[in-house]
């Protein structure tokens, strides 16, 4: 029903100037029959009935004028011209004429507007010598000067504010299709970081599950409490991976509902409060559960520790979380070591993992999803994310983002406690 009204709409926006235009042209013939009853002034024929058929043929052609303006005007001029030629009154048949000048003046250019303005006032005058001894020269002239310059500058005036009006609609055509590709362009890039916040959370805490599982599933018949410690790390990893994509549905429900009732207090439609994203805080947590995998994990923090903004914290879990994640994956029981140095102007994470000398990078560990994903996430931030063998063997993935200003930090304030100064 909808696309039969739009048919419907646009069949009638096609048509409506034509009828518009043959009721005009048909009240031209009506009132220019009219008129020619009356009594014309001295030296003027009445209307007969050839006179009757022209002034029918001046005001019919008026039906096209939309389409061909020039035209319509030439051949109205030239009806007109051959009305005055029998001697019938001018003033029947000049109106056409002048809408004829005035159609022209507002959609063709100056020069052909002032070239019809001409020609209406060049019959004007010949209507005027045709009747020299009934009429006065003076008058004639300056009508013949002033009707045509009155409707060429209301002809140029709607031509050009008509003009102003396309280019308004276009150029609202333009802004509602850029608000749209922009709309657009905002969702894909929502759904790519959803993608790689899923990505993040699901790859590490499966991969910590699965580990824990077989390491169960093995030990199980000879040590049951290991296994059983296994367990009870597959059910607080669960745990945890489903707290964080609860946080993210929350965040998301609370996005597309405008916060419509999605967050009273700091909580979800259930009530129970969301925690925030994760952040350096929840790095003893993680190292401890990769710990409970079966690597060896070590943190070190070098320099005086700033308070980071909750964006670049959580870049900065994320590619820890990916880089220890690729080592339980890829390299099997090892060693791993975190490193967070922060220097005057950046901040530099390192995660490496150490083996003996006859190991070799398996070759799933070259830039795939998860490396590609760090490095969007440093970009944001103006930073970068590297990862390559080390050549005393093992692997290391490098992440260096610059210091936040002193503006940049919340509450731009160093963290409590820690004592450092705000970097310059």
């Amino acid at each position: 029903m909808h696309a039969g009204s739009g048919f419907l709409d646009r069949l009638g926006g096609r048509y409506r100037p034509l009828a518009v235009d043959s009721l005009l042209a048909l009240g031209y013939v009506g009132a220019g029959l009219l008129l020619g009853q009356e009594q014309p002034p001295a030296g003027w024929r009445s209307v007969d009935g050839l006179g009757a058929v022209l002034t029918a043929l001046v005001g019919l052609v008026m039906v096209a004028r939309r389409f061909a303006p020039v035209v319509v005007f030439g051949a109205s001029s030239a009806l007109w011209t051959v009305f005055i030629a029998c001697g019938y009154w001018p003033v029947v048949n000049s109106m056409p004429s002048l809408l004829g000048l005035y159609t022209v003046a507002a959609t063709r250019r100056p020069r052909t507007a002032l070239v019809c303005a001409a020609v209406v006032a060049g019959v004007w005058v010949y209507a005027g010598i045709g009747n020299i001894d009934h009429s006065s020269m003076p008058t004639v002239l300056a009508q013949a000067v002033l009707f045509p310059a009155v409707v060429l500058v209301v002809g140029r005036g709607s031509g050009a504010l008509a003009e102003r009006n396309r280019q308004f609609a276009e150029l609202t055509s333009q802004l509602r299709r850029q608000q749209e590709e922009n709309a657009l362009r905002a969702l894909t890039e929502e759904r790519v970081r959803i993608a790689r916040e899923l990505h993040d959370v699901v790859a590490h805490h499966m991969s910590v599950i699965s580990l824990q599982a077989g390491m169960a599933s093995y030990v199980f018949p000879t040590d049951p409490a290991a296994s059983r410690r296994a367990l009870d790390t597959i059910a607080d990893t669960s745990r945890e991976a489903l707290e964080e994509m609860r946080r993210m549905l929350v965040l998301l429900r609370v996005g597309q509902e405008g916060q419509r009732d999605g967050q009273r207090d700091g909580q979800g439609e259930d009530g129970a409060a969301y925690a925030p994203a994760p952040g350096l805080d929840l790095l003893d947590r993680l190292l401890e559960r990769v710990r409970g995998a079966g690597a060896e994990v070590t943190m070190e923090i070098t320099g005086s520790p700033i308070r980071l903004p909750q964006g670049m914290a959580l870049c900065v879990y994320r590619v820890v979380q990916e880089a220890l994640t690729n080592v339980l994956k890829h390299a099997g029981p090892t060693r791993a070591a975190v490193t967070i140095r922060y220097e005057r102007r950046t901040i530099v994470v390192c995660v490496t993992n150490e083996r003996d000398g006859n190991f070799q990078p398996n070759r799933e560990m070259s830039p795939g999803h998860g490396l590609i994903g760090m490095r969007e996430r440093a970009k944001i931030y103006g930073g970068s994310v590297t990862a390559g063998p080390r050549a005393l063997g093992g692997f290391e993935v490098r992440l260096t983002l610059p210091a936040p200003t002193t503006s940049d930090r919340p509450g731009g304030l160093p963290a409590p406690g820690t004592g450092d100064v705000p970097i310059r």
